[in-house]
């Protein structure tokens, strides 16, 4: 090759990496004009019903301020938004940040106009306030979610993607590229890897290497990425992720460090400086006082209100499993809850009668592995059975388990004695906290977990669970059901 071509080639390899860079800049901007446009609507749809409701028919004099109000008021929404950082690149598409933002730009709008008019003293109907704002920021809450949930469809067929260069040790790089590919709606690509020095292999799950520790900046450039993602290593210590933050910052390109301390959540974690040495500290999980007892008051009210409600459903069903085989209609089995004390689950029965009989017959057609026995076609699952499994209706009588204080609404999965037996010794923490109807086994793929997959999502669970992670957990457990995926 010419010194020329190589430089003709540079010249390309330049103005592809800066085109990739510019496509993730342009559908951002878009996304945000988006989120701003919807945001303003939700606001004025907000206002103007407030306005409709309080002053009904011909607008009088007296009702001219109010509408001048209703139409500024998106601009000011807009401005408490921006300020409560609801519009920042790195929190498009992630629902509990975003969905917190916007709360927050609520609860200062309020208090806003509330100290406004005291200090002013300006009479502002109650009423008009009361469905103006609370609509409106529930109005933004949906549109958010709607176009979040538009962002991940995009980013399932592959668009609207953030071009990552990931920096770690091989085996690292290779579990976050295979979950990363798996949950696509993170929107994280990672199309370049560096490795320490000493690591000559080849690709990694396909990515290739381009580079080593010292050379994360220059294939920033070359591939045209805006985000780096540095995993846990010795080699990369605070002195040189000082420098590669220095390197990377003319092109505002995002820094992303996984700290040694997994699956631990943001809000146990602190940055207190020490004598100016920046420390980490950790904060226990609170597993008893105030906040136990409320999620105990959840459970129960919850689980009471469920009952009531779908009473109608749960007889439609018990009439159906005892019509197909004239067996009992529920199905008690023997599980593990707190502290290791056992109680009885209740469900509504999906195989049939012999079932437990046959399963010693059926152990050379488990599909999982380690401790958990499942097969995706089961001949002990009854035609009724298979349908209630697929969205999950045969666990409605566990609401039963729910008010008797043996389970809770959201909480690990409730093992068998059987599985128990064979825990290792991280896995007992399980079973310091109730087992749960639901909780991030359901939502994260279900009967299509592994074991230690499954062990994971639980023990992430058990050491960060929150009100509102109950609550998110509850959210999502709609729209896992409605898909029916991982049920069998």
């Amino acid at each position: 090759m010419t010194l020329v071509d190589g430089l003709r080639s540079s010249e390309a390899e330049s103005s592809g990496a800066a085109r990739a860079r510019s496509g993730v800049q342009q559908w951002m901007r878009a996304y945000q004009r988006a989120a701003v446009a919807l945001d303003a609507t939700a606001m004025l749809l907000g206002a103007g019903a407030a306005f409709a409701v309080r002053f009904p028919g011909v607008p009088h004099d007296d009702d001219v301020p109010y509408l001048g109000f209703s139409l500024a008021l998106p601009m000011f929404w807009l401005v408490a938004l921006a300020l409560c950082r609801a519009y920042r690149p790195r929190y498009t598409g992630v629902g509990y940040e975003e969905f917190h933002r916007v709360l927050r730009a609520g609860f200062l709008l309020v208090a806003s106009v509330a100290m406004l008019s005291y200090a002013f003293k300006i009479e502002i109907a109650r009423g008009y306030v009361a469905i103006a704002l609370p609509l409106g920021v529930f109005l933004t809450l949906v549109a958010r979610y709607r176009l979040r949930k538009r962002l991940h469809r995009r980013r399932w067929n592959g668009a609207c993607m953030r071009r990552v260069v990931a920096v770690g040790h091989r085996a690292a790089l290779s579990d976050l590229i295979r979950l990363l590919r798996q949950k696509r709606y993170h929107g994280m690509d990672v199309v370049a890897v560096c490795l320490p020095p000493s690591d000559r292999g080849g690709p990694v799950r396909k990515v290739p290497v381009e580079g080593d520790f010292g050379q994360v900046a220059q294939v920033v450039d070359r591939v045209g990425a805006d985000s780096v993602a540095v995993l846990a290593c010795p080699e990369m210590d605070g002195v040189a992720l000082r420098r590669l933050a220095w390197q990377i910052e003319r092109d505002d390109v995002e820094l992303a460090v996984a700290p040694a301390l997994m699956d631990v959540a943001g809000p146990r974690i602190s940055i207190r400086p020490v004598s100016g040495l920046p420390l980490l500290h950790v904060e226990h999980p609170e597993l008893d006082g105030v906040r136990k007892a409320l999620k105990t008051l959840l459970d129960r009210v919850g689980a009471g209100l469920a009952l009531l409600v779908l009473s109608p459903l749960m007889l439609t069903i018990a009439v159906a499993v005892r019509a197909t085989d004239r067996g009992p209609v529920l199905f008690r089995q023997v599980r593990v809850g707190r502290g290791g004390r056992e109680f009885t689950v209740l469900k509504f029965r999906t195989m049939v009668v012999d079932a437990e009989h046959r399963k010693a017959e059926l152990m050379d057609d488990n599909e999982h592995d380690g401790v958990l026995f499942k097969i995706r076609s089961d001949p002990r699952v009854t035609r009724v059975g298979r349908l209630l499994r697929r969205y999950s209706m045969d666990e409605l009588p566990q609401l039963f388990n729910v008010l008797r204080g043996e389970m809770s609404l959201v909480g690990p999965r409730p093992p068998l004695p059987e599985e128990v037996a064979r825990y290792g010794g991280d896995v007992y923490r399980r079973l310091v906290v109730r087992p749960g109807l639901t909780g991030l086994w359901q939502v994260s793929g279900r009967s299509d977990l592994n074991w230690e997959e499954s062990v994971r999502l639980d023990l992430r669970y058990v050491d960060n669970w929150s009100l509102a992670m109950d609550l998110q957990i509850m959210w999502k457990t709609w729209s896992a059901v409605v898909r029916g995926s991982g049920a069998y």
